[in-house]
């Protein structure tokens, strides 16, 4: 298998397993602004690689991979390809065909469905065994009785995403741009991780260099915000996304993690964006 070096633990440690158990697993590097190479990714290839899985956008910068150049290369030598896009579906548009992958996963509660409910796209003819046994559902594929309210309430999460996709996108991207503006003008160092490629438009990954990301979380108050996240909230360390981007030790402990959503509002912004300015000048002046 093939996946890149910053790929979500439900990947990774699931990547780890297989290795356990006999397979290859090849990570695959990805640049400073946090963007797999494709040519990487050809690179790697060896003879009885079967399956490529490369995320869609990244759960720390939100920086979208180039999945398309990706597929016509697993395509190419007939490989399966795989993309998470639990953080890239209700916040941009997202088709399988436009992308050419086999298989794509989706999270419910990142597009306001439910908690506890997702699907995975399965191209017809993509070989796939079923990873639940004991019955016969979803045609074999995955045993247990469904959970209808979590199935109807992602169906209409997916129906309200698609009426207001434009919508959403644009006012996520307004607000994002906006807070980064109120920190950057206090903060003209303000390091935004991967602002120069394609990002998800409610994500920012930036560093005030100086600033301890934990201090300031600790003295944050009325404000959700984490140094990394918030799947990774437990770990302590720096982030292995931004190890992996070539991040110093110090960026990195300076790096917050700030995510905004559909009923974010510029007044939102503005109160988040003065509280983090007030703690970060007091960690500066201390």
């Amino acid at each position: 298998m093939i996946i890149s070096a910053i790929e979500h633990p439900a990947v990774e440690v699931d990547c780890r397993y297989m290795e356990r158990r006999g397979w290859r697993v090849t990570r695959v590097p990805v640049q400073a602004t946090g963007r797999i190479d494709p040519a990487d990714v050809e690179a790697a290839l060896e003879t009885g690689t079967t399956l490529i899985t490369i995320m869609h956008a990244n759960n720390e910068t939100g920086v979208l991979q180039p999945i398309r150049e990706i597929a016509e290369i697993a395509h190419a030598h007939d490989i399966v390809l795989h993309t998470d896009a639990a953080q890239s579906v209700g916040k941009l548009r997202v088709a399988v065909n436009e992308l050419g992958v086999d298989l794509l996963t989706v999270a419910g509660h990142k597009l306001y469905a439910p908690k506890g409910v997702g699907a995975l796209y399965i191209r017809k003819g993509t070989p796939f065994a079923g990873f639940l046994r004991g019955a016969a559902h979803e045609s074999g594929r995955r045993s247990g009785t469904e959970n209808t309210p979590g199935i109807a309430g992602l169906g209409a999460a997916c129906e309200l995403a698609s009426q207001e996709l434009e919508l959403r996108t644009r006012r996520m991207r307004e607000m994002r741009d906006r807070l980064t503006a109120a920190l950057r003008v206090p903060f003209p160092d303000l390091l935004v991780h991967g602002e120069a490629v394609e990002r998800l438009p409610n994500t920012l990954f930036a560093a005030i260099p100086g600033v301890n990301a934990a201090q300031l979380l600790a003295r944050l108050d009325g404000v959700a915000a984490a140094a990394g996240a918030a799947c990774h909230s437990d770990t302590p360390g720096a982030s292995g996304v931004l190890g992996a981007m070539g991040v110093s030790d110090e960026l990195a402990a300076a790096t917050l993690r700030l995510s905004v959503g559909r009923g974010t509002t510029p007044a939102d912004i503005d109160s988040a964006a003065e509280r983090i300015v007030r703690a970060a000048r007091e960690i500066r002046a201390a």
